[in-house]
């Protein structure tokens, strides 16, 4: 089934980290997951959804905490993974619609939890790379982060930076100017 693309579900993963090596017996596993479905027709963003995750198999770290900002204390008030994946597959119908995130370690890192836990993957098969589309759409000689993406494009980030929802907000803005920029739009069209 081909994807919809009357909406683009864009996403972005927070997950425990830490300064070096994982302690033993850790795994990475995502905590937060922040979402922002950008409307294709209007370039309009819905609103911020941050949802989050209760790990079981790692501890957020005091590395993890400064980057993120989230605490062991807000992740362990979170949603298993389980219900996680379910809610976004049917609040955001993402197994039927184009989903994006910058660059492909979210979806990477969504695809190994998912197979490590035996959880169906909530999103379907066509994933967009924001990352690539913007160093194609700039003329860049490599791909960039999305903070540098955000200062090249005269843009500002809006909230709080490793943060799922503040990012997959940001991530969509970056987007919704590449589709305007495509159909000749004005980049300020549709609240981008």
């Amino acid at each position: 089934m081909a994807a919809r693309l009357d909406r683009i579900v864009v996403v972005d993963i927070e997950a425990t980290c830490w300064e070096g090596e994982p302690p033993p017996g850790q795994v990475r596993e995502i905590i937060e997951v922040g979402v922002c479905v950008l409307n294709v027709g209007t370039l309009e963003r819905g609103e911020r959804v941050s949802l989050l995750v209760r790990p079981t198999r790692s501890e957020v770290s005091p590395f993890c905490t400064t980057l993120t900002t989230l605490t062991a204390d807000q992740v362990a008030a979170g949603r298993p993974f389980t219900e996680t994946c379910a809610e976004i597959g049917k609040r955001f119908s993402a197994r039927e619609r184009c989903w994006a995130s910058w660059g492909d370690f979210d979806r990477k890192v969504f695809a190994e939890q998912c197979d490590r836990e035996s959880v169906p993957y909530p999103f379907g098969p066509t994933h967009l790379n924001v990352k690539t589309l913007h160093g194609l759409a700039h003329s860049l000689p490599h791909e960039i982060g999305m903070m540098a993406a955000i200062a090249q494009t005269s843009r500002k980030h809006d909230g709080t930076h490793h943060r799922g929802h503040d990012d997959a907000w940001n991530i969509a803005g970056l987007l919704a100017a590449i589709l305007a920029a495509a159909r000749g739009w004005p980049s300020d069209r549709g609240g981008i």
